[in-house]
């Protein structure tokens, strides 16, 4: 199902960097889940006067805010596939995320409401009757929830879109919690306890995790979070397809909206190269990323000497020592100063987030392992950290 409404309503499906492609999938999502959301309420609004059941009717309007958060969705849509302008260099890619920030919004507000209202029917319950008809809208409904939950994955997945995986979780709490209220309305058949306002809490806390969960991840975008693992490997995968680059470093993605990014980082190449040589192929690498990944990356070019026997020598020996204070340990950017009484270690050392000792602490301990060698060596360091 998914792939046919795919096929009928998205051209060029596949080119989904592209804005106006991402857009008609916006629109493909928002439209079906307007509907779905809109004919779940009417069904249920409907089932719950009829059984009196607050559960019921707050699951409702749980489905006329999700249908709201589709509408907002499709407006965000539109303005993401905006182009770039003077104000926006970057475009408007980001948009995406500030629905998904709305969206959560809308469901934390609807949350508490349910909340508020069914503790208030557990506290002053009233009876609920039982309907043959309103149990089996119930289960349509979890069913058409889990049918949106997987439509909306696999439109996300496709896209690489944190709103759509944002609709898809929220389709899935719907779900549980809709047949968290079928189980009530079972339960009133057995019993005056007020499982109907204690399954409407139950309903609202899957609600509140699901908007909560939704904030986190949007917040993590906004903040500006690693590039996934998958991105920076073939990165570095197509700027190390030549021989001639011999390492990469100080990478930097920066996420302006699905299939908008930008990023830096440094080709470490040998000093003996053809510089005019090696600025051509750092060209041609800038290209074929962009070509391939629709990523503006700007490559710095490091020359290293690597054919210095004492140089070598040297590098050897840090790495033994670096290595031994934390596997995680890593350093670049390897140069040495030779004095008449000692020789100067000069280099950049990356250090991992969530490290016990400090930059000092890392110096003094790598100068004592120094130390403990027949030439007298002295660290210039210059402390980096990792950003993918």
């Amino acid at each position: 199902m998914t792939e046919l409404l795919v096929r009928l309503f998205v051209k060029n499906p596949e080119n989904i960097n592209d804005s106006h492609t991402r857009g008609k999938y916006g629109t493909l999502s928002s439209v079906v889940g307007i509907i779905c959301n809109l004919l779940l309420f009417a069904l249920k609004y409907i089932m719950g006067t009829l059984s009196n059941s607050i559960a019921v009717i707050s699951d409702a309007f749980n489905n006329l805010s999700d249908g709201a958060s589709c509408i907002v969705t499709l407006l965000g849509y539109k303005m993401a596939a905006k182009p770039a302008d003077k104000d926006h260099p970057f475009g408007h890619g980001r948009m995406e995320y500030l629905v998904s920030l709305i969206i959560s919004a809308l469901i934390l507000m609807m949350g508490l409401e349910l909340m508020k209202n069914s503790c208030t029917k557990i506290f002053h319950p009233e009876e609920v009757k039982f309907s043959a008809a309103v149990f089996v809208s119930l289960i349509v409904s979890v069913g058409v929830k889990l049918w949106m939950s997987l439509f909306n994955m696999t439109l996300g997945k496709k896209i690489n879109s944190s709103v759509m995986t944002a609709t898809a979780k929220d389709s899935r709490s719907d779900a549980f919690a809709t047949a968290a209220t079928a189980a009530a309305l079972v339960c009133s058949l057995f019993t005056d306890a007020p499982i109907d306002g204690i399954m409407g809490v139950i309903v609202s806390l899957f609600i509140l995790r699901a908007g909560i969960g939704i904030i986190k991840d949007t917040v993590d975008e906004l903040l500006g979070k690693p590039a996934a693992p998958e991105i920076t490997d073939q990165i570095r995968s197509i700027i190390c397809c030549d021989d001639r680059i011999i390492g990469v470093h100080d990478m930097i993605i920066h996420d302006y909206g699905p299939g908008n990014m930008i990023g830096s980082c440094h080709a470490e190449v040998r000093s003996s190269e053809d510089f005019v040589s090696v600025h051509d192929l750092i060209d041609r690498i800038e290209r074929e990323i962009h070509k391939q990944m629709k990523i503006l990356m700007t490559i710095h070019m490091d020359p290293i000497e690597v054919d210095n026997e004492q140089i070598n020598s040297c590098r050897s020996l840090l790495a033994e020592i670096i290595g031994s204070i934390d596997e995680r340990l890593s350093f670049h950017d390897f140069r040495t100063v030779t004095g008449d009484t000692h020789v100067n270690l000069i280099f950049d050392l990356v250090v991992p987030f969530g490290m016990d000792c400090t930059d000092d602490e890392l110096k003094n301990q790598i100068d004592t392992a120094l130390a403990k060698e027949s030439i007298q060596y002295y660290t210039v360091i210059t402390f980096d950290r990792e950003y993918t």
